[in-house]
């Protein structure tokens, strides 16, 4: 008994000696000492100096391996300095924010910027073709400002691609005022329009596909850029007009005809029927995305949209003054307008268009 009571007093003295030689050394971040095998003692906390035998013995925690910081909230987005996170992440909500799901209605309004096409008589190359006034020489399409007005519905098959059915209307668009018509002397000669107003209607399928896998995101992620391709059908319609020639053309000197016999045609006016025609339509468009409140999309875009050719019912009806000589040198207007019905003789031309404008899709 008197052994182990002396063994348990001497194993507390000693005990007592090393807490208190642990209390003795304070920590200090810049030693760094070995252990008897030359290795370097890691503990989390601070660094503290502990007799071994007779080395001391380095106590040090490891700075490297500091306690992660918790994050929470956003992350930082690319290209951000934020450095918190250690790496640089888009957003969740910021990288799908643009992204096409599931069915969606739009609607587009838009502004012709440039007009392509022109009207020409078909008829050029028939006899007497002259006497028919029209547009001899290609004449420009004339317009006021043309507003095309697109409905669509449509489908995102994935992130990058949707397809939809469109219904696209152009109005405001109409034959020229002026034209060059024969003079049937191999030269040309100013007539007046008066109606010939055109409208097309097209309804067309078209694809759109994201492009932002090869350009990257615009304006730090708040645009998406895309192209688009479409086909369909167009129906293009151009309403009834007249061609007035005022020109004066002789047919024989007054001196030299007889009493009743025609010496001139003057006053020309040539009533062309409108027509309408089925035609084979495009489209091809690029723009950018970016996202309003409430599922709703908004495009840019810039688009040109071919709609084919649009023509006459081939019926003009001309009515002409005719003089005749007095058969005294002289001559007289007849008391009578002569009246003509040309059939298959048309008037066409193709019709193009530059637009830009907006639509706004609302994604359900």
């Amino acid at each position: 008994m008197k052994n182990f009571g002396f063994s348990a007093a001497l194993f507390g003295f000693l005990l007592g000696t090393h807490g208190a030689a642990v209390a003795a050394y304070p920590a200090h971040q810049a030693y760094q000492a070995t252990n008897a095998q030359g290795g370097i003692v890691y503990l989390p906390g601070n660094t503290v100096q502990m007799p071994t035998n007779t080395q001391v013995v380095a106590v040090q925690s490891n700075s490297n391996a500091a306690t992660p910081t918790r994050i929470t909230g956003a992350l930082p987005r690319v290209g951000s300095s934020a450095s918190t996170a250690g790496r640089q992440y888009y957003q969740p909500a910021d990288y799908d924010r643009l992204a096409d799901s599931g069915l969606y209605i739009g609607v587009s309004v838009a502004y012709s910027a440039s007009i392509m096409g022109n009207i020409h008589a078909d008829y050029t190359g028939e006899q007497n073709a002259f006497f028919v006034p029209g547009a001899f020489k290609d004449a420009d399409f004339d317009s006021d400002t043309v507003i095309p007005l697109q409905l669509s519905v449509g489908a995102a098959i994935n992130n990058d691609i949707r397809i939809d059915f469109s219904y696209l209307r152009y109005s405001g668009l109409e034959y020229p005022g002026r034209v060059e018509s024969s003079n049937g002397a191999g030269g040309y000669v100013e007539a007046t329009v008066d109606g010939g107003a055109i409208t097309a209607n097209a309804t067309m399928l078209n694809v759109y596909y994201n492009i932002d896998s090869f350009t990257g995101y615009i304006a730090g992620g708040m645009l998406r850029p895309y192209i688009g391709a479409g086909v369909g059908i167009s129906l293009n319609t151009i309403a009834d007009y007249v061609v007035y020639d005022n020109t004066f053309y002789s047919e024989k000197e007054p001196a030299y005809a007889g009493a009743g016999e025609l010496t001139g045609i003057s006053d020309i006016y040539a009533y062309h029927n409108g027509g309408t025609e089925e035609q084979f339509a495009f489209m091809l468009e690029g723009g950018v995305t970016t996202e309003l409140d409430n599922g709703l999309k908004l495009d840019f875009f810039a688009r040109y949209a071919n709609l084919g050719k649009v023509k006459t019912s081939g019926s003009i009806i001309v009515s002409q003054t005719e003089w005749l000589g007095d058969g005294a040198g002289d001559e007289y207007v007849a008391p009578y307008d002569s009246v003509f019905h040309y059939t298959n003789w048309y008037e066409s031309g193709r019709i193009g268009m530059v637009d830009v404008g907006a639509r706004i899709r609302l994604q359900f």
